[in-house]
């Protein structure tokens, strides 16, 4: 069977590895991934940025949907549909065995591949738990890729008054008019800072959201952004260390720092599927691109670059039923 592996910055190819077999250990699933879409937390290993040592056979996947298999756990039979998440991302296998605490249903009442949303989904509620009420507050949030998206969509359901949605690419922007934001700057162009000062008469934002992480972190910006008593929510997944960071000014200004890391797969993930089921989000707009598997360098070189207004990147298995209403 195939498996994925990064053999080299920027180059990713299919290899062949031994089949899986459920172990004595009680509790687990034989998955069959169907269709997957690519997260910016994949990049590093694609590219080799020296944030993370150098990938093993199946990195980087982990939003995928598909069928279980087989099982030797209670919770699902062989030819459920499914949302399963690998452990540290090394999901890329035409089958591998996880834990089945690691997945959840798929809701019935929706296109499968919309349903497969609700893994980024719930890594933004997650996040978004842990914050006070939204109601009328103002929020900006730096980086308006998919996870930018998300946040945005959810924010506008839960009451925020104003959504500035900050990023250096102006499509990303246009796709942020229909995630719900009421503001757009692009970083590229204007200076955010100034955007920001100006469009809340200097108040500045209640609440900050860094959705870049990686090399191209924001935290500075965003700490520049927020009110006196404010947050800063760091979502976006930071190198091991970080230099030239600020920390006077957020020091300065009393503000309180949020990071979020590992979703409650009993709560977030189901949360957001049941979101994303009843109509409460609509997520269809970011997926925007699909690859076949056979395709799959120019899938990883296409959610890289950022091309061609690409949010999120889909790949499709082999097994792929094409699954919709």
């Amino acid at each position: 069977m195939f498996a994925g592996h990064i053999s080299a910055p920027n180059k990713i190819e299919l290899v062949e590895v031994e089949e899986p077999k459920l172990s004595n250990q009680r509790g687990e699933i034989l998955f069959q991934p169907e269709c997957a879409c690519l997260c910016g937390s994949d990049m590093p290993f694609f590219t080799m940025s020296g944030e993370v040592d150098t990938p093993v056979v199946g990195h980087s996947l982990h939003e995928m949907i598909g069928s279980v298999i087989d099982t030797n756990g209670s919770k699902f039979k062989p030819g459920d549909r499914v949302l399963a998440v690998p452990v540290y991302q090394v999901g890329f296998f035409e089958r591998y065995v996880l834990s089945e605490e690691r997945a959840i249903p798929l809701a019935d009442n929706i296109a499968e591949d919309i349903a497969m949303m609700a893994q980024p989904l719930g890594t933004v509620l997650y996040a978004l738990r842990k914050l006070p009420n939204m109601l009328g507050k103002t929020v900006a949030i730096v980086g308006q890729g998919p996870i930018g998206q998300l946040f945005t969509l959810a924010l506008r359901n839960l009451g925020a008054s104003r959504i500035i949605a900050i990023d250096p690419l102006a499509a990303r922007l246009e796709v942020s008019r229909k995630s719900g934001a009421t503001h757009f700057i692009c970083n590229g162009d204007a200076d955010p800072v100034e955007e920001v000062t100006r469009i809340t008469n200097g108040a500045m934002v209640d609440v900050v959201i860094e959705a870049v992480g990686h090399q191209y972190q924001q935290l500075n910006l965003c700490a520049k952004l927020v009110k006196k008593f404010g947050m800063l929510v760091y979502f976006g997944v930071p190198a091991q260390t970080i230099e030239n960071v600020g920390w006077g000014e957020v020091f300065r200004k009393n503000l309180t720092v949020v990071t979020s890391v590992e979703p409650d797969f009993s709560l977030d993930f189901p949360l957001a599927m049941q979101w994303i089921s009843e109509g409460r989000v609509d997520v269809s707009h970011l997926l925007t691109h699909r690859y076949p598997l056979s395709d799959i360098q120019k899938a990883y070189e296409h959610f890289r670059d950022k091309t061609d207004g690409s949010i999120k990147v889909l790949i499709e298995f082999p097994s792929w039923k094409h699954k919709t209403l």
